[in-house]
């Protein structure tokens, strides 16, 4: 792609990971020890636990202490109680360790026994280190961008289900950081047609069926929503249909749908002229989560059949903008009067979740950076999700705790569906000014025709103001790894109310 100047150019990242499994810590590098309460520090630290106490170390969970060694340096990592050890905890602490020794590339983590299963205890080990250390840049890659190799010390009769786990933590570490890196690149530079040939190549090369759908397309498709929040952009929209097929008969047909806004001016409706700004070149991490997750299916093994949209325009103040008070019409025929500009988001996915209605599908689950609401409910660590059938919800809920992206249901209150009553068309885009994230689900559940739905909203999980164990500054990737179990452990719902 040619980019005007001063855009640089930018291509995928092709970092490869060394990983393995041995009997012995390698030399050289850096050695992490995870000690747990109540237990005596390794012997290779040369302490009993009175000195390490004295040192300032306990073990409790994101403490570290580094020492010299003669071969390696030796890091201890809190881990609180042993009883207490899940794949987070280990995720956690090996995130914690990758973050105590910046400057060594090549770390090696002796993977206690505990009550995790060793291929869950290993994947979590990966992604701890590697998700801790990935940083992608433009033009520079330093210190701590980089991760040579992470070696796993354990007995041998675990090596089997050790590197099983490996390579899957493999799998889930570079769908994120593909979800990482698309939802950190600026608007200027990821335009809607440019993440069109990224889902091309790698959809392409991961198995999946990939379909963009220009401008043209789009009109005879009738997206009213993608093409009206596109009408004040000088780039065109694009949406990416991805289908995974796995061999047989699926299991399930599950359908994602995800917010691809490139870029969120906000439209006529201008966002105020602070931070934000900068920020909303992740208004697209919806998006960027089914692509990585999708990427997976086929290493994984995926039994279900899997559909996603990327629904990606920018959403800009151009001349021929999109105004207050148009009504646009959206695919299916309902009639949309927009109040606001800056609740663009539902509109572009309320058209992709009515084209997944019309084809065979037991349900759908989208994920978006919709609502301000929803950050300053759950703040930065937690998203919100809403549904029309508790137990596709309740998979949504059991796959966030497994892979610990934690969400928290909130209710689809039909008493407030009369905020989005309009005098001049079928609805308007905008409730009140309370219950931003529960009036926005209950806008696309009017698109959903019944068919069992689950919102995710990451407006508040998508980014990051600091290192926080295994999520770095920034963009967090958030999402790719609850969608691909969500996938893997997919369960046509029964249609629960």
């Amino acid at each position: 792609m040619t980019h005007r100047a001063p855009y640089p150019p930018f291509t995928l990242p092709r970092r490869q990971l060394g990983l393995s499994v041995s009997d012995v810590a390698p030399s050289g590098g850096a050695v992490g020890h995870l000690v747990f309460t109540g237990e005596e520090p390794p012997t290779a630290s040369g302490l009993d636990a009175a000195r390490v106490a004295a040192l300032g170390f306990a073990p409790e969970p994101g403490k570290t202490l580094v020492l010299p060694g003669a071969e390696s340096v030796v890091v201890l990592v809190g881990a609180g109680d042993r009883a207490n050890a899940d794949a987070a905890v280990l995720r956690d602490a090996a995130s914690h360790f990758a973050r105590a020794v910046p400057g060594q590339v090549d770390l090696a983590l002796v993977l206690p026994e505990t009550a995790v299963p060793d291929d869950d205890a290993a994947a979590a080990a990966v992604e701890g280190a590697a998700l801790a250390r990935y940083v992608h840049r433009l033009g520079a890659d330093g210190p701590d961008a980089m991760l040579a190799s992470l070696t796993l010390v354990a007995d041998p009769v675990r090596n089997d289900a050790l590197s099983a786990g490996l390579a899957r933590g493999e799998v889930l570490v570079r769908a994120t950081k593909l979800t990482r890196d698309l939802s950190g690149l600026p608007g200027g530079i990821l335009t809607a047609t440019r993440l069109g040939e990224v889902a091309t190549e790698v959809g392409s090369a991961a198995g999946l069926e990939v379909e963009v759908f220009d401008e043209q397309a789009l009109v005879e498709l009738g997206c009213g929503g993608l093409l009206g929040v596109n009408l004040g952009s000088t780039e065109p929209p694009v949406m990416v249909k991805l289908v995974y097929r796995p061999e047989g008969e699926p299991a399930g047909r599950l359908a994602l749908v995800g917010k691809g806004i490139m870029y969120d001016a906000g439209g006529l409706a201008l966002k105020p002229g602070d931070e934000v700004h900068a920020t909303m070149k992740n208004d697209m991490t919806g998006a960027a989560a089914i692509l990585g997750a999708m990427t997976t299916l086929r290493d994984l093994g995926c039994t279900c059949q899997v559909t996603g949209y990327l629904m990606c325009t920018d959403n800009m103040p151009g001349g021929s903008a999109l105004r207050m008070g148009d009504i646009i019409v959206m695919r299916g025929g309902k009639t949309v009067e927009v109040i606001n500009t800056d609740a663009e988001g539902r509109l572009v996915m309320a058209d992709a979740i009515v084209l997944a209605t019309e084809e065979p599908v037991d349900a759908i689950v989208d994920i978006a950076t919709l609502t301000g609401a929803c950050l300053r409910t759950f703040g930065t660590e937690i998203a919100g999700v809403l549904g029309n059938d508790a137990g596709l919800v309740d998979q949504v809920k059991a796959s966030a705790e497994r892979v610990d992206e934690p969400v928290w249901e909130l209710p689809l209150a039909q008493r407030y569906r009369g905020e989005l009553d309009s005098g001049i068309a079928d609805l308007r885009n905008m409730g009140g000014p309370n219950a931003g994230s529960i009036t926005a689900a209950l806008f696309l559940n009017e698109f959903v025709g019944g068919v069992p739905w689950a919102h995710i909203d990451i407006a508040g999980t998508a980014q990051s103001g600091s290192a926080v164990k295994w999520r770095n500054k920034g963009t967090t990737g958030f999402g790719a790894r609850l969608l691909v179990d969500l996938a893997l452990n997919f369960r046509v719902p029964r249609g629960e109310p």
